[in-house]
């Protein structure tokens, strides 16, 4: 199993009144201070005062984000003032730019490109200046007053640690983002897809009549985690002294299938492929009633089958290509880089996470993927992949060795502390693997004054009963104690708890006056926006849109952790499929996956607060952008003129309030 917690060194260095650290910044002028948090090419933002007094009158924050080198920009609310000419405003901006319309909440995530910068933003040093703006006494928006500024700086780009890296994909097409950029009705893939087909012809156009391509869209939607695993593969491609082992359960991303058959025809690839139902295509059954109705039209077969085709005819007579399940899926998604030699392969690198090498694992799912640039870490999932290659991917004997049955520790200094388990394992060890996270789950709830906090992002944590097809038997679902322990945390005010799932077997959005948690959806059905937010799709038909499986505990403590990986956090799974569980003791790593569960729930508290559910009407075509901002003001959305929205933030009976006190 898992060690349990450790003591942990706070890495901030303080010096004056700033406080710096690799994952944060903060700096205070007077009442007033700003904390700065680094993400995986993200910021968050968090902002303070040292008491409520300091907050009459308080209009919100005006945020000025300056990449180095480069022009400074006002980040954008939603909203605007109902009159902006009754305020102070900058003419060159416009009325819903944050120098005009000042945000109202304190903290705020940027995302470099999501309204400036365009589809490859500036990765670097960047420069954030916060101004909290005031009103006066007759509700009108004071001049931006510059002596009440305060700046941090902080490196936006890429997240590495050592010999950790990081990459998340973007997974947002039920966003504004996506639809501004591309469009709501944008296909992700050709209809009636091959296995391959050209990423660079013209996938659509958006509301201003730019065309773009799957490529382009691809990039933007797969972010990091899609820059992570072209990179790998380039790396390899383009070495010929590089080989690549490859455990793959969804894999039909075009550009990633052409480099796989490349390699196969260089002998320099092996693959172990998943050949559950899903994937795989089994000689049809006999009907008892003769033969198939004409109505009746065979599926087509999946197409990892034709890819297992075209990667044995590239291979040619060399056997680089094995499919199994074990007892249930061969689940893992990873890629193992080995330098080769004639006295046997050296494992270099290993990347692993949660995503799938498909168009929606990439590009429609949230998901990450970590790299772990070290020979020991690639060492032990070489020596797995060598195992379940030699036993033909048989549970039961993976089962007997000492892979599943030991947790694997890193030791050198430049990796953040990491445990590693490797399934499938037997019942007991399963267990055991769970039990961790369970008992960590509960310890944040003993944290003193309420400190402990419990953030996730679980591709499903409830299942409901099934009911056989032959005989109507109804079976409940298996117990799963972390699912248990995540589907009850929210309701515990002694913690400080933020889901989401796909299947979350029921939602609890953001309370007001209370300190009960927050657990949403993914899946929102009929979401309709109010103006002035453009129409999102919904993806009901494309499978999931949470696909992470991670769980961050003790966030800003002496030991916060993450649980991650491939693994469903599940008792059968942990039994059945070929899987990879990590635990990191990092406070750094920690930060980097807390941002992606807050954008996560905050953007489906919003969406699930919206949905109409199965029986709404269709919702209507996007607006273009100018129109939504008209559509606000005819529907009365706007910025309030008084103070009364900072009741929340300073009320110790209000998530809100705790919310604040956590981050900033």
């Amino acid at each position: 199993m898992f060690y349990g917690p450790r003591q942990r060194t706070l890495l901030f260095e303080v010096k004056a009144q700033e406080e710096i650290s690799m994952g944060s910044a903060s700096q205070k002028k007077g009442d007033f201070s700003i904390r700065a948090y680094r993400g995986d090419a993200k910021t968050l933002l968090a902002f303070d005062f040292t008491s409520k007094a300091a907050t009459k009158n308080l209009a919100g924050f005006t945020i000025a984000c300056q990449p180095k080198g480069q022009a400074p920009y006002y980040i954008h609310n939603q909203l605007r003032f109902e009159r902006p000419a009754s305020h102070a405003q900058v003419a060159s901006e416009p009325a819903n730019s944050s120098v005009n319309a000042p945000i109202h909440k304190f903290r705020w995530v940027h995302v470099p490109g999501q309204v400036h910068q365009g589809l490859q933003p500036f990765f670097g040093d960047y420069k954030y200046t916060v101004t909290p703006r005031f009103f006066d006494n007759k509700r009108s928006l004071q001049p931006l007053d510059p002596a009440l500024s305060t700046s941090v700086d902080i490196e936006v780009d890429e997240f590495a640690k050592g010999k950790l890296a990081l990459g998340f994909a973007r997974g947002y097409t039920q966003s504004q983002a996506f639809d501004n950029h591309f469009g709501k009705d944008t296909k992700i893939q050709p209809d009636r897809r091959g296995l391959q087909f050209d990423t660079s012809q013209i996938a659509g156009k958006n509301a201003q009549g730019e065309e773009f391509t799957y490529q382009q869209a691809y990039e933007w939607l797969g972010f990091t985690a899609r820059k992570k695993i072209f990179a790998m593969l380039d790396e390899v491609m383009s070495d010929k002294s590089l080989a690549i082992d490859v455990f793959a359960y969804d894999l039909n991303e075009p550009d990633m299938v052409d480099i796989l058959l490349k390699l196969a025809k260089q002998g320099r690839i092996r693959m172990i492929l998943d050949n559950a139902a899903l994937h795989h295509q089994g000689k049809p059954k006999k009907r008892s009633s003769g033969a198939a109705k004409k109505s009746e039209k065979p599926k087509a077969a999946p197409l990892e089958d034709a890819f297992e085709k075209a990667f044995v005819k590239a291979a040619g007579k060399k056997e680089l290509l094995k499919r199994g399940h074990f007892s249930r899926y061969a689940h893992d998604k990873v890629f193992i880089v080995h330098k080769r030699a004639a006295k046997g392969n050296k494992a270099i690198k290993v990347l692993t996470g949660s995503t799938n090498f498909s168009v929606t694992g990439i590009y429609v799912n949230s998901n990450h993927v970590l790299i772990y640039d070290d020979p020991e870490v690639a060492g032990w999932y070489a020596d797995v992949f060598a195992k379940v290659w030699e036993d033909d991917v048989s549970a039961a004997n993976f089962k007997k060795t000492t892979w599943s049955n030991q947790t694997f520790s890193t030791k050198g200094k430049s990796t953040p502390r990491t445990d590693i388990t490797f399934a499938p394992h037997d019942p007991k060890h399963a267990s055991d693997v769970l039990k961790v996270i369970v008992d960590r789950i509960g310890q944040e709830s003993k944290q003193k004054k309420g400190e402990g906090s419990v953030l996730f992002a679980v591709m499903a944590i409830s299942s409901p009963p099934r009911k056989s097809k032959k005989t109507g038997k109804v079976t409940k679902p298996a117990p799963n104690p972390v699912y248990d322990a995540l589907k009850t945390i929210h309701a515990n005010d002694k913690v400080f708890s933020f889901g989401i799932s796909d299947s979350p077997g029921g939602t609890s959005l953001y309370p007001l006056g209370r300190k009960t948690g927050v657990l949403v959806t993914g899946k929102p059905v009929n979401t309709q926006l109010p103006p002035p937010f453009n129409q999102v799709p919904n993806i009901l038909g494309v499978g999931h849109q949470i696909h992470h499986k991670f769980v961050v505990c003790g966030f800003r403590g002496d030991d916060p952790v993450v649980f991650c990986g491939s693994s469903n956090l599940a008792q059968g799974g942990e039994e059945a499929n070929g899987d990879n569980l990590l635990a990191i003791y990092d406070d750094d790593v920690a930060t980097v996956f807390v941002i992606e569960a807050l954008l996560l729930v905050d953007h489906f508290n919003f969406l699930d607060s919206t949905a109409k559910g199965p029986k709404a009407e269709k919702q209507g075509k996007a607006k273009k952008q100018a129109e939504t901002q008209q559509a606000a003001v005819d529907a009365g959305w706007f910025l309030s003129t008084n103070d009364s929205w900072v009741e929340k933030y300073y009320d110790p009976k209000d998530l809100h309030s705790v919310d604040r006190e956590l981050f900033a």
